[in-house]
């Protein structure tokens, strides 16, 4: 007699989808936060490129995520609009957490950082610089300042 196998352990649960498919994802609060991050993304990825780059290892890590989490929050986004997510097998409840965990890491850090930049900013249309307390000295003028106060703004 031929033993039958077990189909609990034979099958596999289908994938949980809770966000909805299509243009209704839109309608979800994870849709208007992926929204959200290709607007503010873009929009910090616009300032950073448009100031003299003063600190280009802490400003190169603000535009490395913002185009990242730019390019990642339109690919995540794309998935769901276009059904893929139901043709994936994983736990997107799950995925949506991390993916949304790890975006308000990178932007936090990004802000630190800009902020950090716009806080040593020492105006050069003064005629006595003074040495900031901190180690990083940058010199902006009110223009880049301002820039530089918006993107950390945005991202935060």
């Amino acid at each position: 007699m031929a033993e039958t196998p077990n189909p609990a352990t034979t099958s596999f649960p289908a994938p949980t989808i809770s966000l909805p498919l299509g243009m209704e994802v839109l309608r979800t609060y994870s849709g208007g936060l992926i929204c959200l991050e290709i607007v503010f993304g873009g929009l910090v990825w616009i300032l950073v490129a448009s100031t003299n780059v003063s600190v280009p290892l802490l400003q190169g890590w603000v535009m490395f995520v913002s185009v990242t989490m730019f390019i990642c929050s339109s690919v995540y986004l794309a998935l769901f609009l276009l059904g893929l997510a139901d043709k994936i097998n994983t736990d997107w409840n799950f995925m949506d957490m991390f993916y949304h965990f790890i975006a308000l890491l990178f932007y936090f850090g990004a802000f630190l950082l800009e902020a950090t930049v716009s806080s040593a900013g020492i105006y050069t249309n003064s005629t006595c610089i003074r040495r900031p307390r901190g180690n990083i000295i940058t010199f902006l003028d009110y223009r880049e300042y301002n820039i530089n106060a918006a993107a950390a703004n945005i991202v935060s």
